[in-house]
């Protein structure tokens, strides 16, 4: 260590009398370079200047260039000759770049009128409806059909919230036979039907085995798989109409060992795309075969909105009713309907509150 008393003093003079490091002018930080020999780290002069750096130079215009030759040109010509009028170049436009618009989701509603149906109107034999234990059109309230007018209200609503002519579409199906299927669509068509301001298309798309025509005893005729079958055929010059208000019949056609292709084509959607888009208050149920017994069901759950699977009380398995919802999952939406059931839990005794049931 260096002692304090041998750094230099301000005021103190070299014995050589010449100014220096440890002199009263010299700094505190020059003193104690001279003493401790700072003068080493100091950096090395640099030889020359450093290299400048190229600029970069615009480049004129080849517009404004040409202009200023021909400005030389006319500078050069004699003084007693007429100056030509010389046509001056034109500015060229700014040219304005598309602006990206960032991606939203744009809804276009496509303006598509309806297709009315106007077939044939037969007669709907009331009896006949009775015997079957259908609901009767104008008749006394039920219990059967109060019990429809809750299943149609819950279709009809989802209907209304979506908006969509997929969503007006009505599958009716069960995983076997005899489960209800035929019955409950023909119910619930009835019981839609009576809504005001609105219609009912009721397909009969069992093509293995028909049954609505005769269950509404209505008459035979071509239907649902002949226009499939036959572009050049409308669906709706094979409606037919019925003298319930609101209510209309597209038959099943004739029979074809080919259903199940046909539904698959893209024939099935132009079909039933005439038959619901521009409607917003037509609904189409289709009467299907039992999903675990055929497969046009499963065909024409792509095309629905909405799914009614019919279980039958004390007759249909839960692994039944599981594989069906399988195969109907190309439907969105799928809804369970007891039918059936002899016993209440909640003790409700729908149309007693009418005077029927006692």
């Amino acid at each position: 260590m260096t002692e304090h008393t041998n750094i230099p003093l301000p005021g103190d003079e070299p014995e050589d009398g010449k100014k220096g490091e440890g002199s009263a002018e010299s700094s505190l930080f020059e003193r104690a370079s001279g003493a401790f020999g700072f003068d080493p780290f100091k950096p090395s002069p640099i030889k020359g200047k450093l290299p400048e750096r190229e600029m970069k130079r615009a480049k004129v215009r080849a517009a404004q260039s040409a202009a200023t030759e021909k400005k030389a040109a006319e500078a050069q010509q004699p003084q007693s000759a007429p100056a030509e009028s010389v046509e001056q170049p034109t500015a060229m436009p700014a040219q304005v770049l598309p602006v990206p618009v960032p991606p939203s989701d744009i809804v276009v509603h496509q303006d598509v009128g309806s297709i009315a149906l106007a077939g044939k109107k037969f007669p709907v034999d009331r009896e006949f409806l009775y015997e079957q234990g259908l609901i009767v059109p104008e008749g006394a309230v039920t219990a059967l059909i109060e019990e429809f007018r809750i299943v149609k209200r819950q279709l009809l609503k989802a209907a209304q919230d979506r908006g969509t002519a997929l969503s007006r579409r009505v599958l009716i199906c069960s995983p076997h036979p005899g489960e209800g299927k035929t019955f409950c669509a023909a119910n619930l068509a009835i019981a839609m039907a009576a809504e005001r301001d609105s219609e009912v298309l009721l397909v009969d798309a069992d093509f293995a085995k028909p049954s609505i025509l005769s269950t509404l005893g209505l008459p035979k005729g071509p239907g649902f798989m002949d226009c499939l079958a036959d572009p050049s055929i409308r669906p709706e010059d094979l409606v037919i109409g019925t003298d319930i208000p609101g209510l209309w019949v597209l038959p099943a056609g004739n029979q074809t060992n080919s259903d199940s292709e046909y539904l698959s084509s893209d024939r099935t959607r132009e079909v039933l795309d005439r038959l619901t888009i521009g409607a917003p208050n037509r609904m189409v149920i289709f009467d299907t075969p039992p999903a675990l017994s055929a497969s046009p069901a499963a065909e024409l759950a792509k095309h629905v909105g909405q799914a009614l699977l019919i279980a039958r009380a004390d007759k249909t398995g839960q692994s039944a009713l599981e594989d069906a919802c399988q195969l109907l999952s190309a439907c969105p939406d799928i809804k369970l309907l007891l039918n059936a059931a002899q016993f209440s839990p909640s003790g409700r005794n729908f149309g007693s509150y009418y005077g029927y049931g006692g």
